[in-house]
């Protein structure tokens, strides 16, 4: 229980990172918890999956950036200029959150 409450805690915290910029930009209230509800699943694959031997520090940027491909394609149709945007905190965000399973979760 306590491994699936830091679980869900690591995904308000970093879903809440996510959408912080897009709140200052006023989008649409479902384009946000789009968002939100992304970061906050990202933490329950990321820290449960063992992806191919992979490095751990990697791991977490890979798997959310693979998660988030249909929706920065969905997004291109709309505007190129999203694009770079979605991908960099798919990376950035992915990868903390698979450090923060790395040292948190082990601890546990």
């Amino acid at each position: 229980m306590t491994t699936f409450l830091l679980t869900l805690l690591t995904g308000v915290v970093f879903g809440t990172i996510d959408i912080l910029p897009m709140l200052k930009m006023k989008l649409d209230k479902f384009s946000i918890l789009s968002a939100f509800v992304f970061y906050l699943v990202v933490p329950f694959i990321v820290f449960n999956t063992d992806l191919f031997a992979m490095a751990w520090w990697l791991k977490g940027g890979v798997i959310s950036l693979l998660l988030a491909l249909p929706v920065v394609i969905i997004v291109a149709k709309d505007g190129i200029k999203a694009i770079m945007p979605m991908i960099a905190m798919s990376i950035v965000l992915g990868t903390l959150i698979g450090v923060v399973g790395k040292f948190v979760l082990q601890i546990l």
